[in-house]
This record gives structure tokens, sequence and C-alpha cells, in this order.
């Protein structure tokens, strides 16, 4: 199946000379969001993760069906304040400015073995963030999945040395 006639692009989005890779087009698609679920699992399967995290939100919708479809846990990622209990949380630089992840210190046994999973990887920044968290639970990360990457960004140089399957590359 091809997922880039799947993936709408949009100019200027959301500023002029970006262009945006929409994924709402492959989501509404049952044959094609199976088709993503389905090869995801099969690429990952060997990494035997025993729970994944993904990031908040897009990574919750392609993550959350891939625990589903590999029988094991799944959890979220999030912005400051979205979760009600005592939490991890690492900031990160972006390009203009800081931000925040947050993830519930309950939420993974040390030696935990992570996939991690978002629906896009482009300069590395969440991604990163996100691996470093991981990191700080004591749980180990056994691999990375996203659905698209925007390869001439660079994004991979920003994640520790472990496997990445990514299926479009633009």
């Amino acid at each position: 199946m091809d997922l880039k006639a799947l993936i709408r692009e949009i100019p200027d989005f959301p500023k002029p000379g970006i262009l945006f890779k929409d994924i709402t087009t492959l989501l509404q698609n049952a044959e094609g969001l199976r088709y993503t679920i389905d090869l995801l699992a099969e690429k990952c399967a060997e990494f035997a993760p025993n729970c994944i995290v993904g990031m908040e939100s897009r990574g919750f919708i392609f993550g959350a069906p891939l625990a589903y479809k590999l029988g094991i846990g799944f959890v979220p990622v999030r912005k400051p304040g979205k979760l009600p209990s005592a939490v991890h949380s690492i900031e990160y630089d972006l390009e203009y400015g800081t931000d925040c992840l947050e993830i519930h210190k309950d939420a993974l046994q040390g030696g935990c073995r992570i996939l991690m999973v978002d629906d896009l990887i482009a300069t590395g920044g969440t991604a990163g963030a996100t691996a470093r968290l991981i990191q700080k639970t004591g749980c180990e990360l056994v691999g990375c999945a996203f659905v698209i990457e925007l390869k001439d960004l660079n994004g991979r140089r920003q994640l520790p040395d472990v496997p990445i399957v990514t299926l479009v590359q633009y």
C-alpha cells in the first residue's frame, strides 16, 4: 500500500515555508490505518517490548492500537499539568524557547523494555526528550517507531543508538 498517497500535504502550515504532512487523511481511511498499525507491529515485534510509550497527542493515535496489536501496555507522555499523579518531567529546547514533557512516576517499572511511538520525527526534539524521560524511569528503550520521517531534518541524531522504524520518508 502506498501510504504517501494517503498523507495530505498542506503548504504554508502552520507558517509560511512549511509543507505540513497531514495524517488525518490516513486516519480516516480504514484500510490505510489498519495497514499502518499492522506494518508497525510486524516491524517492531522483534524488539520484544513489553510497553509502548507514546507522545501527546498523535503518538497516542498510533501507540495505543499498536500496543493492543502487540498485546502490551501503553503509557502516555503528556504536556505539564495533564497527568494527575506524581511525575517525572524533562525540559527540552525548542527552536524558540523550551517545552516540558511528563510521565507518571508509577507508570513504568524499572527494567521494562520500551518501544517509543509517534506519528512523525522531524528535528527530533520531542523524541529525544522522550527518550531521556524513559531513561529517567530506569527502563530500557529498545526501539522507536514513526509513521513519517522528515530525513533532511536529521531527527535521528537526537535519539540514542536503538533501532528506528519509519514507514514513510520525505
